[in-house]
């Protein structure tokens, strides 16, 4: 099998609302021997996936796709479906896929749903291969090739914090997407637009961050403000630091500055030489020390979130049993690193466990008289770490009182979204009553400890914080008008020009990307032509953007997708010829309606189609919106337009040179072309025009533009255009 070549639709495509991977893929002579010809193929290719018995295929139920593959199917369906598997075995589960022939003997379209460009080709390259081997019998990998898209996802892909709001958005009907290779990820498009990265938003100030990072002034600004906190002081020295532990009163403990998953941090340390060792082990994190005063208790992190508790989480001392044979070094491999939710990557909620290059660690062991060479004898235990274990849910457990204070840390700090840390016997009494303390508050708070706790339901962390962006209501979007017929022509230019300068005479500040290039407002940015993905995403991008008209072409849908992923108004303005489409295996023009109707697939609920009824072909699109249906035609007695007015829709044609708005019975003059500037400008001095123009009427219309203010528009857009003509 030949993969000719791969396309990632980015966005909303001829197959699905969301991103794909299209690979154009020859099984040769394949296409003659369907999966139940292959000797041995099924178990093989079973034996190596197991999970492909949860495919329901088209059959629709579990197990589904292996009826099909027993019963006989080609190899460019199982390619789809192999590849979905390994995404899924990746940590990357998609479910959408399709194989269809292309009308060339033997290839075929095979389009899986990715998350990220890179893994999905890769997970097709390497299911191409796996069938193979499967077919002829030879070895192949499974476990290795797992592994690599395993590793491409965990550094490519977005992490688990990132995920679950993204997640919560698009639950949400929020549109969103990725800004960087990072976790930068912006919600929403245009000046509704919010921007995130892991669990910092665009409301995360610099200063407050700034003020988190350094403990000292974080603890003197919450004391000041009645949050108890622990007394401590900076030292530069390790003589320095047991002097500030004398002088505060033992136990004491000790810290780096400017630290985060607890790294570098001693607890309950009570004499000289364990004070000096911990000092050692927090200035190895690369910043200054703060010895305090210890605070008994159990660690806890409160997720605040626009000033609410949202989750919380209790920590566990880690401990190890002795066997009387393996070495404490051994015990952490076995009993501790071994749990599945122990990693170095961001998607494990707990951290590896390692000794020999960590002297926190190191000095907790020799508290005990221990080394990480020692074995224990059976019945034996030993404490290897004291904080970063935070796993167990206790949302439902915290006091009013101690909520109130650590709302309160995080609004002293100035941070929208604040993980603080609190040590408290208990965290469903008061705070004070108990000698409880908060010791630091985090900006760009870890959200896995919420997702995924050891112990205790998983908590919507995600939700509170698009919540907090979005209060109920708001959908992060802006008008969106898309508009496809002519192939990128000039006339749908001229419709999208039309309706750029509508919507900015309605108060709107406009972005336009058509034919005729890129504008902003009334500035032209370009002009070569802006019908493509990217300079759709480039005005989705700007904060300043309130509305936006984009243009766009067969080709764009069938390269790139749409540059978003819903639309207020889709526009038809025609079908395009089929010619000039093969090098995408568009050989037919009844292939056409297919690709076209994505434009109208796109409209919103609450959105609206425009359709050109004098198409047959467009007309029939129609029936596709999910919102209201606006026709526009040269004629009121066009017969979709009359069926259409008969059932009380608008639509929009002309009256000799008049132009009308009809809904149901009423009929509306919006303008007599024949006495406008503009008519003499564009419509009459340019044969054909009206229909663009007809478009634009009906588009602004659905927009909800005031007919006063649409026929004052056209008039004022063709005097501008007259009075360019002639300097």
């Amino acid at each position: 099998m030949a993969i000719r070549r791969m396309t990632h639709l980015r966005g909303p495509n001829i197959w699905t609302y969301r991103p794909v991977v299209e690979a154009i893929v020859d099984i040769g002579d394949l296409e003659d021997y369907p999966s139940n010809t292959l000797p041995g193929f099924y178990e093989r290719l079973t034996a190596w996936l197991p999970g492909l018995i949860e495919h329901r295929c088209s059959v629709g139920r579990r197990g589904g796709f292996l009826m099909r593959l027993r019963d006989g199917t080609w190899p460019g369906h199982i390619m789809e479906h192999v590849a979905l598997e390994l995404q899924t075995q990746a940590g990357m589960k998609t479910g959408f896929g399709k194989a269809r022939m292309t009308g060339e003997h033997g290839v075929y379209k095979v389009v899986i749903r990715t998350r990220h460009e890179a893994v999905g080709k890769a997970a097709i390259e390497a299911a191409r291969d796996l069938v193979m081997a499967a077919i002829n019998d030879r070895p192949y990998d499974v476990v290795a090739t797992i592994a690599r898209l395993t590793d491409m996802v965990d550094r490519q892909c977005l992490g688990p914090s990132t995920s679950c709001i993204v997640d919560a958005a698009s639950e949400r009907g929020i549109p969103s997407f990725r800004l960087n290779d990072g976790n930068l990820v912006q919600l929403g498009y245009g000046v509704a637009q919010r921007r995130i990265w892991t669990a910092e938003t665009d409301r995360t100030s610099a200063i407050a961050e700034g003020i988190s990072r350094d403990k000292e002034l974080t603890k003197e600004l919450l004391s000041s403000c009645g949050v108890p906190v622990p007394e401590g002081q900076t030292v530069k020295t390790a003589a320095e630091a047991w002097e500030a532990a004398q002088d505060i009163g033992l136990p004491v403990a000790v810290k780096p500055v400017d630290g985060n998953h607890a790294r570098g941090v001693s607890l309950n340390l009570n004499t000289q030489a364990e004070v000096e060792q911990a000092f050692t082990a927090a200035e190895a994190e690369g910043s200054d020390v703060i010895v305090e005063r210890f605070i008994p208790g159990q660690e806890h992190r409160l997720l605040v979130v626009g000033g609410k508790v949202v989750a919380a989480t209790r920590g566990e001392i880690t401990r190890v049993s002795g066997d009387g044979r393996s070495s404490v070094a051994q015990l952490i491999d076995l009993q501790v690193n071994s749990d599945p939710r122990r990693g170095a990557e961001e998607q494990f909620p707990l951290d590896i466990v390692r000794v020999h290059d960590n002297a926190v660690t190191q000095l907790e062991l020799a508290r005990q008289g221990l080394t990480a060479d020692s074995v224990l004898p059976i019945g034996q235990s030993a404490v290897v770490e004291r904080t970063g274990n935070l796993c167990v849910d206790v949302t439902d457990q915290v006091h009013p009182d101690v909520a109130y204070f650590a709302t309160l840390a995080a609004r002293v700090v100035g941070l929208d979204v604040a993980g603080v840390d609190l040590v408290v016997e208990d965290v469903g009494q008061p705070l004070a009553a108990q000698g409880g303390a908060i010791v630091e508050v985090n900006a760009g708070p870890g959200l896995l400890m919420h997702l995924k706790p050891a112990v205790g339901r998983a908590r919507p962390v995600g939700e509170a914080i698009v919540q907090h962006l979005y209060p109920a209501g708001q959908s992060g979007r802006i008008p969106i008008i898309g508009i496809m017929g002519d192939q990128g022509g000039p006339n749908d230019a001229l419709t999208a020009k039309l309706v750029a300068w509508l919507l900015n005479l309605s108060g709107k500040r406009t972005a336009l990307a058509c034919a005729d290039g890129l504008y902003l407002g009334d500035r032209q940015l370009s002009s070569q032509s802006a019908v493509n993905w990217d300079a759709g995403e480039r005005m989705l991008m700007n904060r300043t953007v309130e509305a936006a008209v984009l243009q766009t072409s067969v080709r764009e849908v069938l390269t790139n997708g749409l540059p978003y992923d819903r639309c207020q108004v889709g526009v038809v303005t025609a079908m395009p010829p089929h010619e000039g489409l093969a090098d995408l295996y568009v050989h037919e023009a009844d292939q056409m309606p297919g690709i076209v109707r994505t434009q109208i697939d796109v409209v919103l609920d609450n959105g609206a189609s425009v359709i050109n009824a004098d198409d047959p072909e467009v007309a029939e699109l129609a029936r596709y919106s999910d919102g209201e249906v606006f026709l526009y035609a040269r004629s009121e007695r066009q017969e979709a337009v009359r069926a259409h007015l008969a059932e009380g829709g608008r639509a929009v044609f002309e009256r000799g040179t008049e132009i009308i708005l009809g809904k149901g019975k009423e009929r509306f003059t919006l303008l007599d072309l024949a006495a406008a500037p503009y008519a003499t400008l564009a419509a009459a001095a340019a044969p054909g025009r009206t229909p663009a123009v007809l478009a634009a009427v009906a588009t602004a219309w659905a927009m909800g533009i005031a007919p006063e203010l649409i026929a004052a528009g056209l008039q004022s857009w063709g005097q501008q255009d007259a009075q360019a003509a002639l300097q």
